[in-house]
C-alpha cells in the first residue's frame, strides 16, 4: 500500500482519521458549552482516563466545538516543570486584550485588566510574565497574596468582562493532575465563584485518574462543580470502525481477521490502534489488507511504541522508581497491593512509600483504591517484562 496515502495518525494528541467511540462525550461537552453560552447553569467537565485513551484528542475536538459556536477557548497543558498559573495567566491576558478591541471600550474589560495586573503583582508564581498593559492595578481586587482569595476575584472580574462583551470563555486544561493542591484548590474556588454568579466561564479539563483524589482533597464540594466523564478503551466495534473506515475512505479494504487481531493486540487503546493501523497499511502489499504480513506489522508497531511511548517515560525515573515499576510488572498488569510490590522489591512498605508517591506525582502510576497501585500507561507491564528479558529492541537507560 502507498505509504503516502496512509490515513493513520499515531502520535501524542494527533487527530485520528476516525474519532470512533467518543460521540457521547463530545455531545455532552457541546451541551455544556451551549448552556453556558445561553446563560444557563451547567457543571464544568474534567475528562479522566489512562495514557493512550485519547484525552488530548477529545479536548482538541471540544475546543473546535467551542469555536464553532462562538465561544472563546483558552487552551493550555499543565506540566511537572511549570506552575499552572504561569501557563494560564498569559492566556487570560490575551483573551482580555481581544475583548478590549473594537468600537466600544467597556469599563468591565478595563477593570478585569487592572485586576489581572493586581494579581500578577502579588503572585510570585507568575513572576516574569510581561504585560505592558498600560493600566494600573485595581486596588483591593486580587491583591491580597492569598491565592484562594485572589484567583476567585480575578475570575469574577474576567467573567463580568466576558458577560459585558456578550462572550463566553472556555478554559481547556490538559494534564490537570500536574496542578499542585494549592493551585487546584484556588481554581475550584474561582470556578465556584463564577458559578454562583452565573458568569460565562467554563472549564473543560483532562487528567489521569489521580485528578479525582486531587480535586477531592482540594475542596470537598468539587464534585458539585464538575462532572468527570471517563474515557475507556474502545470496544470491539469501535476499534473495528477506527481501522476499517479510514482504509475504506482511501478506496481499500481490510479483512475481518486483521481487525480482530488488532483489537486483541491493542486492547482497544486508541493510541495503539493508530500505531497498528499505520503499520498494517505500510506492510500490506495490496488491498484487501490481509494477515499475510501482520506479524511484521506487529513487530514494527511494538518496536515503535517501545521507543516513543514507553521508553521516554521510563527514562525519567530514578533507579529506585525503576525498580518499583519492574516489581509491579513482575506481579502482572495490576492493580497490586502496595505491600506486595514492596515485598517483591525485598523492602519494607514504609521505605518505598516516598517512591510510590513520587511515581504518582510523575503520572506513572495511580491508586485505584486505598492501598492499591496500577500503571497509568496501558500495557506498561508488557514493555518492562520485554526489557527485563532482553526482548525489547529499545533498551531504556537504567539509571
Amino acid at each position: 500500500m502507498d505509504p503516502h496515502l496512509n490515513p493513520f495518525a499515531p502520535g501524542a494528541g494527533s487527530q485520528p482519521p476516525e474519532l470512533a467511540g467518543r460521540e457521547e462525550i463530545i455531545a455532552k461537552a457541546r451541551l455544556v458549552l451551549e448552556r453556558i453560552r445561553r446563560g444557563r447553569h451547567e457543571k464544568s467537565l474534567i475528562v479522566v482516563g489512562l495514557r493512550g485513551v485519547g484525552k488530548t484528542v477529545v479536548l482538541n475536538r471540544i475546543r473546535e466545538v467551542a469555536e464553532e459556536i462562538g465561544i472563546r477557548a483558552i487552551q493550555i497543558e499543565a506540566t511537572e516543570e511549570r506552575n499552572l498559573l504561569e501557563l494560564l495567566i498569559p492566556r487570560i491576558q490575551q483573551a482580555l486584550l481581544a475583548m478590549d478591541r473594537g468600537e466600544k471600550v467597556l469599563a468591565q474589560v478595563k477593570r478585569a485588566l487592572r485586576a489581572l495586573a493586581s494579581f500578577v503583582k502579588v503572585t510570585a508564581t507568575v513572576e516574569g510574565v510581561e504585560f505592558g498593559l498600560g493600566v494600573d492595578p485595581e486596588i483591593g481586587t486580587a491583591d491580597t497574596g492569598d491565592l484562594e482569595l485572589d484567583l476567585p476575584d480575578l475570575f469574577e472580574a474576567v467573567g463580568l468582562a466576558a458577560r459585558a462583551r456578550e462572550t463566553t470563555l472556555c478554559l481547556i486544561i490538559d494534564e490537570m493532575q500536574y496542578a499542585s493542591e494549592p493551585e487546584m484548590s484556588a481554581l475550584i474556588m474561582a470556578l465556584h465563584r463564577v458559578s454562583q454568579r452565573n458568569l460565562p466561564i467554563v472549564l473543560v479539563g483532562g487528567g489521569l485518574p489521580q485528578i479525582l483524589g486531587l480535586a477531592g482533597r482540594s475542596k470537598s464540594y468539587a464534585e458539585r462543580l464538575f462532572d468527570y466523564p471517563r474515557l475507556d478503551p474502545l470496544d470491539r466495534d469501535d476499534t473495528f470502525k477506527a481501522i476499517r473506515e479510514p482504509i475504506e475512505r482511501e478506496g481499500a479494504a481490510v479483512s475481518g481477521s486483521v481487525l480482530a487481531k488488532v483489537f486483541q493486540r491493542t486492547n482497544g487503546y486508541p493510541y495503539f490502534v493508530q500505531e497498528w493501523g499505520y503499520q498494517i497499511w505500510n506492510e500490506a502489499p495490496q488491498s484487501p489488507i490481509d494477515d499475510s504480513r501482520l506479524e511484521i506489522a506487529d513487530e514494527r508497531a511494538t518496536a515503535r511504541l517501545d521507543e516513543s511511548f514507553f521508553r521516554v517515560r521510563f527514562d525519567r525515573l530514578t533507579p529506585v522508581e525503576q525498580k518499583y515499576m519492574f516489581a509491579m510488572a513482575k506481579l502482572g498488569p495490576g492493580p497490586h497491593r502496595s505491600g506486595d510490590v514492596a515485598n517483591e522489591m525485598g523492602r519494607e512498605i514504609q521505605s518505598v512509600a516516598p517512591h510510590r508517591s513520587s511515581l504518582i506525582r510523575k503520572g506513572m502510576i495511580y491508586s485505584p483504591a486505598h492501598g492499591d497501585v496500577a500503571f497509568t500507561v496501558p500495557m506498561f507491564d508488557e514493555y518492562l517484562n520485554r526489557v527485563a528479558s532482553g526482548a525489547s529492541r529499545s533498551q531504556p537507560r537504567l539509571t
